[in-house]
């Protein structure tokens, strides 16, 4: 609150954490999409994953830092040499975000199923390039962008935490 920010030594600069989740391309034997999010914690509860329609996409060859599998990336061309550091990549496509709205993704923690429609690519204006990799995670039950746009485009959520904090 304004009154909370305004006692000395209560507001400070943080550096928080951030996850690069990859996620499954349906029916791709290789295709991940990218998703970056300042809440890993509410990965689990993830439903859909949104795009800038106007933002330039592409898809890269480049091995798994961990596994070292060869694997196919889409994420933003704007953000491609910050994602993959110095890691070497090969760029196969490039498309706008328009057109990976309504691609479908394979639930990154399978074990409840939020309705139909879930786990798919849409659209939304407040997506960037200013961090990340210009794909945002949604998880509509932690957040009013997640949960707006999911609402418009027919998605439901996942509510994996009790009243007490607690992951059910």
């Amino acid at each position: 609150s304004t009154h909370e920010l305004n006692q000395p030594g209560c507001y400070r600069d943080v550096k928080d954490t951030t996850c690069v989740a990859q996620f499954k391309i349906k029916g791709d034997a290789n295709g991940f999409f990218l998703a970056w999010t300042t809440t890993p914690w509410t990965l689990p509860s993830n439903t859909a994953l949104c795009v800038g329609p106007n933002i330039d996409y592409v898809r890269v060859k480049a091995a798994n830092p961990y596994s070292k599998q060869e694997c196919e990336y889409i994420l933003a061309e704007s953000l491609l040499g910050a994602v993959m550091g110095k890691n070497e990549y090969e760029v196969l496509a490039k498309m706008k975000g328009s057109d990976l709205a309504g691609m479908e993704y394979e639930q990154l923690i399978p074990w409840v199923n939020p309705g139909e429609g879930a786990f798919r690519v849409i659209t939304g204006d407040f997506v960037t390039t200013e961090d990340g990799t210009g794909i945002v995670h949604i998880a509509p039950s932690f957040g009013a962008d997640d949960f707006k746009v999911a609402k418009q485009n027919g998605i439901g959520a996942l509510t994996l935490v009790d009243k007490t904090g607690r992951f059910t």
